[in-house]
């Protein structure tokens, strides 16, 4: 636990700060702005970041470009499934001994795969990661995509579907 030292200067005149010439005028304060970045405040402006080579680089796409993946572990969703069902969640129906769960239609995007899967589920979503669709599948289940989402990284159909689009266009 961190220690309060402010007691300790009660009733001094200069709170440790030595004679009381020592803290007075701008001498003291080590240069104006962001002088003494790379000497004597070199930890300040690394801290502060303006530090040249210190400072991040790069790019930040805007979060509109870029919009949030909604994600969650078939972990989660095991545990939870039984709940769900219990209380009647809309997303969630029994086909036979199989739970059919609509994630995409509560805004769920990506399944993905941490944690253990024991009960059989038919899952609707935008995307599925390796993982997860390999325990979704060895637990009896299946793994819907549903069309509007894409999350890929250059392994899934989207790229084959904008080849033969162009080359359509070539042949025309």
């Amino acid at each position: 636990m961190a220690h309060i030292r402010t007691k300790k200067y009660r009733g001094s005149r200069t709170c440790g700060g030595g004679t009381h010439k020592n803290r007075r005028g701008a001498g003291n304060r080590g240069g104006r702005g962001r002088a003494g970045g790379n000497a004597h405040h070199f930890i300040r402006a690394m801290r502060e970041g303006y530090r040249p080579g210190y400072i991040s680089k790069g790019f930040t796409r805007p979060s509109v470009v870029d919009p949030p993946v909604f994600i969650v572990n078939v972990g989660e969703l095991d545990e939870l499934i039984s709940f769900l069902f219990e209380n009647e969640a809309e997303y969630i129906t029994q086909d036979g001994d199989a739970f059919v769960v609509d994630l995409y239609s509560i805004g769920i995007d990506k399944v993905l795969g941490t944690g253990r899967v024991s009960k059989k589920m038919i899952v609707k979503a935008g995307a599925f990661s390796a993982s997860a669709r390999t325990k979704i599948e060895a637990a009896g289940g299946e793994c819907i995509e549903v069309d509007g989402f894409c999350d890929c990284d250059g392994d899934c159909s989207c790229e084959e579907d904008e080849e033969n689009k162009e080359d359509e266009k070539d042949e025309e």
